[in-house]
């Protein structure tokens, strides 16, 4: 329900700092950015399959590509906060003292004064959703996000948090990110129809379910 228009393909990089190293993940960025992919999501516990002493490498990676290249002012940018970023207690999940910190450690990272898609990465149920949702209020009141999604909430989850938008006049979720491949179409039973109705975008991801559907595992007998 909002005007912000993007690529068809979004570019995940959960793997930039692990898997692929500055120099691949730079060669990456590159091809899609001449396939004319502008949209990129991230988050600050990437990249996964590490510990924490890696979390926040795939913002920075991502925020030295778009300082060298030039090319913030065409790049859509997403990212996410939820995960743990140490193992202070408070370092984590949906309230508001981790959200506000969590934005502002992103936005040093990314080498920019704005995000534009900021979504919360799971749901946090110790935290009631009005703190989680008035924090995100204030952060595109203040003008350092854009818009505020949400990713792997189930549709009864969403549904309360678009109410709650609805009643205290916070900010509204926009996007939903879920998990959905061929082997993986759960989210056609109730939060694709929910989307729909509300016209919430969504940004699926898994689409090649790890490579299973690649043939990068083959049956042997």
């Amino acid at each position: 329900h909002s005007g912000l228009r993007v690529s068809e393909i979004c570019l995940g990089t959960m793997t930039f700092g692990n898997q692929a190293d500055e120099d691949a993940s730079f060669a990456i960025l590159d091809a899609a950015d001449e396939a004319g992919i502008q949209f990129i999501d991230t988050a600050d516990v990437y990249p996964l399959g590490g510990d924490l002493s890696m979390v926040g490498r795939t913002e920075e990676i991502v925020g030295r590509w778009l300082q060298v290249r030039g090319v913030r002012e065409r790049v859509i940018l997403a990212t996410k906060c939820r995960g743990a970023m140490s193992s202070a207690p408070n370092d984590q999940g949906l309230s508001r003292y981790h959200i506000t910190r969590a934005c502002e450690a992103s936005l040093r990272r990314l080498q920019t004064d704005v995000i534009d898609l900021y979504q919360v990465h799971w749901p946090d149920l110790e935290t009631p959703i009005e703190e989680t949702l008035r924090a995100l209020d204030d952060l595109v009141t203040a003008g350092k996000v854009r818009y505020v999604g949400c990713s792997n909430y189930p549709a009864w989850l969403l549904a309360g948090a678009l109410w709650a938008s609805d009643k205290h006049h916070f900010v509204r979720f926009d996007t939903v990110q879920p998990r959905y491949n061929i082997l993986f179409r759960m989210i056609e039973d109730e939060l694709l129809p929910l989307c729909q109705a509300q016209e919430l975008g969504v940004m699926v991801y898994n689409p090649l379910a790890g490579g299973m559907l690649t043939a990068r595992y083959v049956e042997k007998a």
